[in-house]
């Protein structure tokens, strides 16, 4: 089992930045995509961005691309979301997310989905200000 806790959420003004952790344990950190997803009260769960095992590859939703920018230290066992340039429309629970499925075997899209993604983290509340 892969325990995945996430922490860095907040109250921010429009045009401000967060940056978002995840901290990983219970499993071999670098054995895993790394994905993160939000959701909105009312919506359901959405993809935001993902990074292959070694943080050679990133995915972005068009909604935040540019904005964000999603990393990892595999030595730390850490996962992060960095946030600039937030809008009302960002706030949402965030949720970090790992999956052991390859991307040998699995296109792309498939870490799009909630489907792809095996362990998840309770959340953490971003609330954006207008």
């Amino acid at each position: 089992q892969m325990q995945l806790v996430e922490s860095g959420g907040g109250l921010v003004q429009a045009g401000g930045s967060l940056r978002l952790s995840c901290a990983a344990s219970g499993r071999t950190f670098s054995n895993y995509v790394m994905g993160w997803f939000r959701q909105a009260p009312g919506k359901e769960r959405e993809f935001v961005a993902h990074i292959t095992r070694n943080g050679g590859s990133t995915y972005y939703a068009d909604s935040v691309k540019g904005r964000f920018t999603i990393s990892r230290d595999n030595a730390e066992n850490t996962a992060y979301l960095q946030m600039n340039s937030l809008k009302p429309e960002d706030t949402a629970v965030y949720y970090c997310a790992a999956s052991a499925a390859s991307h040998t075997y699995y296109p792309v899209t498939y870490y799009y989905t909630v489907r792809g993604f095996q362990y998840w983290g309770q959340g953490t509340q971003v609330t954006v200000s207008s």
